[in-house]
């Protein structure tokens, strides 16, 4: 595959394929719906796409220059492939729109802000928001203050209260906030600077050091993968366990700090690759928040990749396991825009 456009056309062809496919014909498509990574301040729910949204998508293309371009690419194979088929995108950004801007402005000047956009966006949204629907839906009240935790190779804890999002992890990149896979997450600013002036790295090194070869992964020297880790931790590798306890703490420091920001916390939801499959990682993470009401049944907490209480029966705060589905979100939007438009 040389391209997405190219990558495209081979999943459209699957599609269609007479032995294997599950559709006749591209007619029986009736809608596309896109993840786009970064929508900026322009946009705060999923849209049909046009000419308009296209030229927006692509002036975000600054906050988001590894995500952004090929989303372009993506929108623009489908339209060629399917010229009269409706799309629409689908913004990991727009449910943290709601984010008061004192939790999302940075104490730079304030002109950086007007001239360049620098502000805290938030990632991973769709995730936060399908999590965060289902955890209320479990607790069965509206006003509810809800803690999400995605947490995988890229990870973020969201603060949700009244199924509105208030604060985020991750920042004006999806650099921001926890430990991740490869990505280092928050940092004194002056170790940027630092590493340019004083150590002699370009701009470019110190962009790539941060997000390719830090994060678990460069604590561990094992791997970007958390069973890896895990595995090694258990060998006796002490830089693999000194990996799972840094991520473990940011994370627990942000349940934390979240807690405070929202004055209170009805539930704790864990979702994506490893907050769906790690028990371990999950009790690391409760194990010191007992003062939160917060109260882990390692029996229910053995539970993989499904819906779950994990939390003992009297637990003031409900710990839950809800596995992500950001494709059917976007399929939901998608359905109900084209229907609606």
């Amino acid at each position: 595959m040389k391209d997405h456009k190219d990558a495209i056309k081979l999943v459209l062809d699957a599609l269609i394929d007479k032995k294997h496919g599950v559709i006749s014909d591209m007619s029986e498509i009736s809608a596309v719906g896109h993840r786009v990574v970064h929508g900026g301040e322009k946009y705060s729910k999923s849209v049909l796409i046009d000419d308009e949204v296209l030229k927006a998508i692509d002036e975000c293309t600054k906050l988001a220059p590894l995500h952004n371009p090929p989303n372009i690419i993506g929108i623009n194979a489908c339209k060629a492939l399917m010229p009269n088929t409706p799309m629409v995108a689908v913004f990991d950004t727009a449910f943290h729109q709601t984010i008061p801007d004192y939790a999302y402005m940075y104490a730079l000047p304030y002109e950086l802000y007007k001239k360049y956009g620098i502000r805290k966006y938030g990632f991973h949204g769709t995730s936060h928001r399908y999590v965060s629907k289902i955890a209320l839906d479990l607790l069965g009240k509206k006003d509810s203050k809800i803690i999400t935790c995605h947490l995988g190779n890229g990870a973020s804890v969201a603060a949700v209260k009244d199924g509105k999002s208030v604060d985020t992890s991750m920042g004006f990149t999806p650099l921001d906030g926890l430990a991740m896979g490869t990505r280092c997450g928050s940092l004194d600013p002056a170790v940027v600077t630092f590493l340019i002036k004083d150590a002699g790295y370009s701009a470019d090194e110190v962009d790539n050091i941060m997000n390719k070869k830090s994060g678990v992964y460069g604590i561990s020297g094992v791997s970007s993968d958390f069973r890896d880790i895990e595995k090694a931790a258990d060998e006796g590798n002490k830089n693999a366990k000194l990996a799972l306890e840094m991520f473990a703490y940011r994370v627990k420091c942000t349940i934390g700090s979240y807690t405070a920001a929202m004055g209170g916390v009805d539930a704790i939801v864990f979702t994506a690759g490893l907050g769906e499959n790690s028990a371990e990682m999950r009790e690391r993470i409760c194990n010191g928040l007992e003062f939160l009401g917060v109260e882990i049944d390692k029996k229910k907490n053995a539970v993989r990749g499904k819906v779950a209480e994990i939390s003992k029966d009297n637990s003031k705060t409900k710990v839950y396991v809800i596995p992500t589905n950001e494709e059917l979100m976007i399929a939901r939007d998608t359905k109900a825009i084209v229907e609606n438009k």
